[in-house]
């Protein structure tokens, strides 16, 4: 049989995701050519390759089969083109990172500063993501790695170092007339609107788990997208709002006061997340330092 490679490129990725929609995103194809392109290569093999179910597909024998050899073959040829890549140093490449908001604040921008100096050639892909969606960009493919803020919950195929801890702090705007250093009692917490992240958020998480602690069941009265909306939010008097002290560092505080709680925040890390069942080039892997 003279099968085109790209029919067994395309097998590879669909197999490996499961997902005729996944491999459309990893390959920047769509769907319904995907889907032509695998029932010609069944055509051509003759016999059926995937059991089409609801929420994607699965190998038959016949698939899983194909698929032991395919996976061996393409691999050693993905190892072999990352090792030219490898060979030709940092002059050329493009790394993707999925980045929570806080991180991608406290972390990621001011190494990539830094790296950029050192590699111009390297081209820089973010994506600016919640640390759950974080997590399913990086699972899909997606991203070369992903840095995000605890909580989360870490799937087996994926390793994740911590590279810091960040300090959050409460803080509110003048018109709530609560003066610098004075202590607010976890009950009196509750007396004030909330500013906070959206329910699907690492962030609205971990101040549950904060808010429990203390006695209070944690909501937002007001909601943000991003964690860099709820400074502005706080200053417009809308309540009081939870971000990292590095988020302080070069804002006007003038309307601005840092609260003094009875129970402090606590310390959250800031993880790399990789796929473990994938090789890094050598662009990514030299910002993964330099992130270290």
């Amino acid at each position: 049989m003279n099968i085109n490679y790209e029919y067994y490129k395309v097998f590879y990725y669909v197999a490996k995701y499961k997902s005729f929609t996944a491999a459309a995103r990893v390959l920047f194809n769509n769907q319904p050519n995907i889907t032509r392109m695998m029932k010609k290569l069944e055509e051509e093999i003759g016999c059926s390759l995937f059991i089409r179910q609801r929420h994607g597909v699965s190998l038959t024998p016949e698939g899983e089969k194909l698929y032991s050899h395919v996976s061996v073959a393409f691999e050693h040829i993905l190892a072999g083109e990352q090792e030219i890549a490898r060979d030709r140093g940092l002059e050329t490449g493009t790394v993707t990172i999925a980045s929570s908001e806080i991180a991608l604040h406290c972390v990621l921008l001011p190494v990539l500063k830094n790296y950029r100096k050192l590699y111009p050639g390297i081209k820089i892909k973010i994506s600016n993501h919640s640390t759950p969606q974080a997590l399913k960009t990086l699972k899909e493919g997606l991203a070369d790695f992903a840095i995000v803020t605890e909580p989360f919950d870490l799937p087996a195929n994926i390793s994740a170092k911590a590279i810091r801890s960040i300090k959050e702090v409460a803080v509110c705007s003048k018109e709530y007339g609560i003066e610098k250093g004075r202590v607010i009692s976890n009950n009196q917490i509750s007396e004030y609107p909330i500013i906070g992240m959206e329910e699907h958020t690492g962030s609205f998480r971990f101040y549950s788990e904060y808010f429990n602690s203390i006695g209070i069941t944690y909501k937002a009265d007001v909601e943000a997208a991003t964690a860099d909306q709820i400074l502005p939010m706080v200053r417009s008097d809308l309540g009081i709002g939870f971000v990292p002290s590095d988020f302080l560092k070069k804002e006007d505080m003038d309307n601005v006061v840092v609260l003094t709680l009875e129970k402090e925040v606590p310390e959250r890390k800031i993880y790399i997340l990789k796929r473990k069942d994938v090789s890094q080039s050598v662009a990514a892997y030299e910002l993964e330092k330099m992130l270290q």
